[in-house]
């Protein structure tokens, strides 16, 4: 089953057919569950536009946008407010987190807003910071921590309504290699171990070789759609950010397999 598709997506922009900006000229896209798919292309080339239909931020201009077989295209405001809500979660290059609330509360607030009772939405929320590897900074607030925690905060406030389809805006555009290199792997694990369904815009071309799929942009079309191959494994442990330590191999112990005989 296509956990989201499209169908002769297109979408444009002003209208004077002279200065109309076509930024997507006919897509046609399936993501399945579990899935987790890269999108690269050039600036210009559609790819925050996609994105941004994919979670109901725009409408097309015409053809389908099948989210568990609902089209969104056909959806009114408040109609695609829920379902981006209760079905869809969002990662950005930002962050976005609330600077006055700790990491906890800004897990809870979106279980709060959909009238999950405190308690059980405190409860979810622990869980959320242990599954990112923050459950030993959850009284902290956005300020406090170093970029790589913020964006696994934020991936834990993306999940915690669990939603059908994750949408990643280059989740690591502002993180250094190391940080990057571990919001990938957390990625790349929520995907093969959680079936957790992913579509991440990137400009890394190591953090789209992790994924299971990489489609490539080039003015508004689809120029290539292939899977990935994976050169390394992805470390699945998440370690606390900035405390990689290296693995010191253990001393071989050899032991004879014969007792000597005088």
């Amino acid at each position: 089953m296509y956990v989201i598709e499209t169908r002769g997506l297109t979408k444009s922009y002003g209208t004077m057919e002279e200065v109309r900006v076509h930024a997507l000229r006919g897509v046609d896209l399936e993501v399945r569950e579990g899935e987790l798919l890269a999108i690269m292309g050039p600036s210009g080339s559609g790819k925050s536009t996609l994105l941004h239909i994919l979670g109901g931020v725009e409408v097309p201009s015409s053809g389908q946008v099948l989210l568990e077989g609902v089209d969104l295209a056909l959806l009114n405001d408040d109609a695609r407010t829920i379902m981006r809500r209760e079905r869809m979660g969002f990662i950005f290059q930002s962050f976005n987190l609330l600077p006055a609330f700790t990491a906890e509360e800004n897990i809870s607030l979106p279980l709060e807003l959909a009238g999950v009772p405190s308690g059980e939405a405190r409860r979810r929320s622990i869980d959320m910071l242990k599954m990112v590897g923050m459950s030993h900074r959850k009284h902290h607030i956005p300020g406090t921590l170093s970029g790589g925690e913020q964006q696994r905060v934020a991936i834990g406030r993306a999940l915690v309504m669990e939603p059908a389809l994750l949408l990643a805006d280059e989740p690591t555009g502002n993180l250094d290699s190391v940080n990057g290199r571990q919001v990938t792997a957390l990625l790349r694990g929520l995907a093969s171990d959680h079936k957790q369904t992913i579509v991440m815009v990137t400009h890394d071309g190591e953090v789209a070789k992790q994924a299971d799929r990489l489609i490539r942009l080039r003015d508004g079309l689809i120029e290539k759609d292939g899977m990935v191959t994976r050169e390394r494994p992805i470390v699945k442990e998440v370690l606390p950010m900035k405390d990689v330590k290296p693995l010191i191999p253990k001393p071989v112990v050899r032991t004879c397999l014969f007792k000597r005989t005088m």
